[in-house]
């Protein structure tokens, strides 16, 4: 891959390593292949997860998970545990922001949308089978601020620690929160990242709105009809600083370089018919940045393979990107992660630009619908030829996020 590097306006955000798991795998071999290959054997169909008896997919995390040491034994849930397979791979990353700037000078802000509900939805069925819940149950790790409160005390970091919680926007909307602390002094580094686990409550919640597919999930395709829901979790650190950035061999280090958001509020549920919110966020990003439509390499769509979400996204692309820039959804390899969706697609991104993969091909039966706006979608074996991409993520009530990556220049 031989790219040059633009020089962008905006300060950027260095990423000091990535850690993810989601159905795509938890090495980095596993992640690696099944991109390349557009497939992932982790995107499960299954029965009985759903109250009328409906069969669905769901992207399923099947690596062990460790313990939550015994020291925060209160935090243990199935979402923690599932976040701190992430966390470990950049433990030691985190671990020298630490001593290089002190426990108070960084912080984590992580976004969800599950929590421990999982671990909730157990714990009251045996109530109901035995009249009491089970030994060491509180209702506190089904909160949604709880995996937060876990990250800062797994690390000992004693700057600010919160939890954001905008749908399927909640792990984009950490980077700009993260962005606002470093610029404005108050910390020096910050763990971003998302975490959520598959539990019965969104799947039957989804499947109640008629947004599940009982199939993988079709993202472009005339025949497409709702979303696979999947679990996952990624972290990333970043910082203002330069130094330890993750840079290798002949790879620039990779930052944060935009960000965009709006708030449509066209509806609950549904997104603005025209991607009025979509083309705001993405524009802001561009605007943020200080690039052009033309600077960008890829974009990383939302994609969720809802009529809607994915008529209204082509749309607004379309206007912005026209048929030039290579398009796809991912959501075929990993499921829809909720609240952990955007952190998903950025470690993607990040691991599409360390380690300069081709780009993810959209997966789907082949059938593009004749009623989208004619984007590129990206074919197998397509390269980055840019250095920046940008990803999608948008959410319940209009909440809309574009975040773009890419090399930074020095």
């Amino acid at each position: 891959m031989n790219i040059k590097i633009s020089k962008y306006t905006s300060t950027p955000i260095y990423i000091h390593g990535c850690g993810f798991n989601s159905a795509l795998g938890l090495t980095k071999q596993d992640i690696h292949s099944r991109l390349k290959q557009g497939s992932s054997p982790d995107m499960l169909p299954v029965s009985g997860w759903l109250n009328n008896g409906a069969d669905t997919v769901i992207g399923k995390v099947v690596s062990e998970l460790p313990t939550i040491p015994e020291r925060l034994g209160h935090h243990t849930t199935f979402n923690n545990r599932l976040a701190l397979s992430s966390l470990l791979q950049i433990e030691e990353t985190v671990q020298q922001a630490v001593d290089k700037y002190g426990r108070d000078r960084v912080a984590v802000i992580v976004g969800t949308s599950t929590s421990g509900i999982a671990d909730g939805e157990k714990a009251l069925s045996a109530h109901i089978e035995n009249g009491e819940f089970p030994e060491g149950y509180h209702y506190r790790v089904q909160e949604v601020g709880n995996i937060g409160e876990f990250v800062a005390d797994y690390f000992g970091i004693e700057g600010p620690a919160y939890t954001l919680s905008t749908a399927c926007s909640s792990s984009g909307r950490v980077f700009l929160s993260a962005r606002r602390l470093l610029k404005a002094g108050i910390v020096d580094a910050v763990v971003v990242g998302g975490s959520d686990s598959l539990c019965r409550l969104t799947l039957n919640g989804f499947n109640g709105l008629d947004a599940l597919s009982d199939s993988l999930c079709n993202p472009f395709s005339a025949n497409r009809k709702g979303i696979n829901i999947g679990e996952a979790a990624a972290f990333m650190l970043l910082s203002l600083n330069s130094d330890d950035s993750a840079a290798a061999d002949d790879v620039p280090a990779i930052a944060l370089l935009g960000a965009g958001d709006s708030s449509d509020a066209h509806h609950i549920s549904a997104p603005h018919p025209e991607g009025k919110g979509a083309e705001e966020a993405m524009r802001k990003a561009l605007a943020d940045a200080g690039l052009h439509p033309e600077d960008i390499g890829y974009v990383n769509a939302h994609g969720t393979a809802t009529p809607l979400n994915d008529e209204m996204e082509a749309k607004a692309i379309y206007r912005i990107f026209g048929d030039q820039t290579p398009v796809s959804s991912t959501k075929p390899l990993t499921g829809h992660t909720l609240g952990a969706a955007s952190a998903v697609e950025a470690a993607i991104c990040w691991n599409v630009l360390r380690h300069q993969l081709p780009l993810p091909a959209q997966i789907n039966d082949g059938q593009i619908a004749d009623t989208l706006a004619p984007v590129k979608l990206v074919e197998a074996g397509t390269e980055l030829a840019k250095p920046a991409i940008l990803s999608n993520s948008f959410a319940f009530g209009g909440n809309n996020i574009s975040l773009i990556f890419g090399y930074a220049h020095d």
